[in-house]
């Protein structure tokens, strides 16, 4: 914990210290369209990303295939300031009516209006400015076939929710940029041990909004560096105050309270690539949604990794557009890294990875990965264990992968 807390007092350090400057990445036509940036005479885009991957499981000696995501974005000028912008993931390659396991939905809809040059409002369903992967996730922007697992765990990303939002610039200090959004709050029915706050994100569906959520974020460019503090703050019971007495839970616009926050930096060089990011997520109530739901909610849980690149290209050519990456990426998380007195420790929520590999893209917009992935956690606590073996699978508390995959965005 002590280190964490260094690593995210370091991160406000340098937000602030370092002087301005700033240097913006135009990725896709949708972050173009997004910046303000398409021809006028442009009123409707389309665009997309999807990614696909095969993993070997070295211990079971068992393969898997999977069309992990496919998304279609649309989107849509009505004037000059504005605009409609909209994403239908298909996850797992399901179709409507198809077998479970997948997923058809609609990662974001919203509206987004133009107050000036340097601010804007969005309001629909849209993913908040939180981490590094939730706003940033196209397969040709990160290392790896898997999203960094601490920002699928402990954030969670990606993390959408209905609400309104302000974004904008600084004009007195070039390269600062912020955020600031309401949306509706988690259900604290949903979490689960193991997952953290997944389970209870709305995602646009029946979402409750009689509690709700504040997120806010500071970005800052300078140079190569892309430097960031973000958080969250909202309540997780979003019942009547009659039901909410009757479980022992605070009711309320943010009763039962979760708060997150996170730090992340990220370096983008000719050659040479770093990124860092450190959260924690606390739910001081724990105790209380335990008992009202049983599902071993943690009061805190914490994470953090650092991932390095290099393109190997830059050797040969350091004008050449194509790039080969080597990288490497070290995470760690506990998902149950304090625990409420009703609540149960088990040990596979305390987790590490290590993952290497190779990214190589060979056109702007297409990305082909190799890694290996090392991942290392506790011993399960044999209480929870609903199934134990040999009915089901023995639990290795150290496994390895080997994972080819693709990537697309344009």
């Amino acid at each position: 914990m002590k280190v964490i807390k260094r690593f995210i007092n370091l991160g406000f350090a340098l937000f602030f210290l370092l002087p301005p400057s700033i240097s913006a990445q135009v990725l896709t036509p949708k972050d173009s369209a997004r910046a303000g940036l398409t021809s006028k005479d442009a009123s409707t885009l389309i665009s997309g990303y999807g990614e696909a991957k095969v993993q070997y499981d070295l211990r079971y000696s068992t393969a898997t295939a999977d069309l992990t995501r496919n998304v279609l974005f649309v989107g849509h000028r009505f004037s000059n300031t504005i605009e409609m912008f909209s994403e239908l993931e298909i996850e797992n390659a399901k179709v409507a009516g198809g077998e479970p396991g997948g997923e058809v939905s609609m990662e974001q809809v919203y509206l987004k209006f133009d107050i000036n040059k340097d601010a804007y409002i969005v309001a629909g369903l849209f993913t908040p400015r939180i981490g590094i992967i939730n706003e940033n996730h196209l397969p040709t922007t990160f290392n790896g076939n898997d999203r960094p697992f601490v920002e699928q765990f402990v954030i969670p990303a990606t993390w959408r929710e209905l609400g309104i939002g302000l974004y904008g610039a600084i004009p007195h200090i070039p390269g600062l940029n912020y955020s600031l959004a309401i949306v509706n709050g988690l259900n604290s029915g949903g979490f689960e041990n193991g997952t953290g706050i997944e389970g209870g994100r709305f995602e646009g569906q029946n979402a409750t909004a009689s509690n709700i959520a504040l997120t806010g974020s500071l970005l800052y460019y300078i140079g190569n560096f892309r430097i960031q503090a973000s958080g969250y703050y909202g309540g997780s019971a979003g019942l009547t105050p009659k039901k909410a007495d009757s479980l022992q839970l605070q009711s309320g616009a943010f009763g039962t309270p979760v708060a997150l926050g996170e730090v992340d930096l990220q370096y983008f060089g000719k050659a040479l690539s770093f990124r860092a990011l450190g959260t924690i997520v606390n739910i001081p109530d724990a105790a209380a949604i335990n008992r009202a739901y049983a599902n071993n909610t943690p009061q805190e849980m914490v994470g953090a990794y650092a991932e390095v690149g290099y393109n190997i290209l830059h050797l040969f050519n350091n004008s050449i557009k194509k790039s080969l990456t080597a990288f490497g990426r070290y995470e760690y998380m506990d998902l149950n890294y304090e625990i409420p007195g009703n609540g149960i420790i088990n040990g596979i929520n305390k987790k590490q990875y290590i993952i290497t590999g190779l990214t190589y893209i060979p056109v702007h917009g297409i990305a082909i990965k190799a890694d290996y992935v090392l991942r290392q956690t506790g011993a399960p606590n044999t209480a929870l264990i609903v199934t134990p073996y040999p009915q089901a699978p023995l639990y290795y508390t150290s496994n390895g992968y080997i994972n080819f995959g693709i990537g697309y965005s344009f």
